[in-house]
């Protein structure tokens, strides 16, 4: 694990009416946003110390929530586009333009995610991507050629197949057979980075078919029949970019649309797959602001021993750290794991709720507990 040197110094929080306090957590999965977490804690430290200067930079791993999280941070418009949705119809589907019209971010759960369908209409086989390659055409259609797409909460397990064919391509109904000489040509001019926090291959028993599949609808037996249509595209694309792709980190992400996105990296000016919550930290002006912070509050739903495999906390305390910033994490619920993984880069974590409630009591709750916790962790700059 990459671990920030613990020689850095940390900045104390200033004493007096000037503590200048970042607030950058991710979501609490299935409860509240990062958007609402932030605002909880800020509110709850409003409470106690009115006067400090407060700044909200809510976080995201690139799956549903991230447009919300950096159009919260400032420097970016909302867009609209007409798309496809995972089983072909029409919709309208949001993205991001940076204020300047040079740059943008796209979620592929907005046009492709599991959200998009009902949980009876969920269906491994019939998903495509499709409407992703209609947000990314939307975005060359406005002269942008610098995107960050974020992968998670995907629907589909087509390998990137409906994607490619809204950008040009030449899809076979089975996908064993494809022709790229129809690629938009404006590719060529695209700097595309992926938010990908999962490091699975396209195929087998670790593959998107049968880790992923089951969530987004597939049976026992619709695991092995997508495995082998995956297989079938893995050939047909990889002829025909001669790019080998298919076992790399990453390539199973999303259905395959790692695996599809990899294979036409030459046809790209570049591309990169790289942790969520990197781009959206990047895209979110999280280091600009950081520069000028004395605290950094960060959270999650959970702080465990997941959190040092590179969850939102970890990657927020790194940054702080490197910066000489103290930093403190919120989980819904924190474990001895969580808290030995911020330690290691100095960060202290605390859970939302002092005695911690259970989970059902916590979901109950809503920001009441993170409000409090906010105005519980004021108190103590004082």
């Amino acid at each position: 694990m990459d671990r920030a040197p613990l020689s850095v110094r940390l900045r104390r929080p200033r004493r007096g009416p000037d503590v200048r306090v970042l607030i950058a957590p991710d979501s609490y999965k299935g409860t509240l946003t990062s958007v609402e977490v932030a605002r909880a804690l800020a509110e709850g430290w409003r409470r106690a110390r009115p006067g400090d200067e407060i700044r909200l930079a809510p976080l995201a791993d690139g799956g549903e929530g991230t447009l919300v999280a950096i159009e919260a941070a400032g420097g970016w418009r909302r867009a609209e586009a007409e798309v496809r949705d995972p089983l072909g119809r029409a919709i309208r589907a949001s993205w991001l333009i940076r204020e300047d019209g040079a740059a943008a971010v796209i979620e592929m759960a907005a046009a492709s995610g599991l959200s998009r369908l009902a949980a009876d209409e969920r269906d491994a086989t019939r998903a495509t991507s499709v409407g992703t390659g209609d947000l990314l055409r939307a975005a060359l259609d406005a002269g942008i050629r610098d995107v960050v797409l974020g992968i998670g909460g995907s629907a589909t397990t087509d390998g990137a197949a409906g994607l490619l064919a809204a950008l040009g391509a030449r899809v076979s109904e089975d996908l064993d057979a494809v022709d790229l000489a129809g690629l938009d040509p404006r590719l060529r001019e695209l700097r595309l980075r992926i938010a990908c926090d999962v490091t699975n291959p396209l195929l087998g028993p670790s593959g998107a078919a049968a880790v992923y599949g089951p969530q987004k609808g597939a049976s026992p037996a619709d695991v092995t029949t997508l495995d082998a249509r995956l297989a079938r595209w893995a050939d047909a694309l990889e002829a025909a970019t001669g790019r080998h792709e298919r076992l790399a980190p990453g390539a199973g992400a999303a259905g395959g649309v790692g695996f599809g996105l990899l294979c036409l990296a030459d046809r790209l000016a570049s591309l990169e797959l790289r942790p969520g919550v990197d781009l959206v930290m990047e895209a979110a002006g999280f280091d600009e602001a950081l520069v000028d912070a004395d605290l950094v509050l960060t959270g999650e739903g959970r702080i465990d021993a997941q959190t040092a495999f590179g969850k939102t906390a970890l990657g927020v305390a790194r940054r702080a750290h490197a910066a000489g910033v103290r930093c403190v994490a919120v989980g819904g619920s924190v474990t001895p794991e969580g808290i030995a993984a911020l330690a290691v880069v100095g960060a202290r974590a605390v859970p939302a709720s002092d005695p911690p409630l259970p989970l059902a009591e916590a979901i109950a709750a809503g920001a009441a507990p993170l409000i409090a916790c906010g105005e519980r962790l004021a108190r103590e700059a004082d």
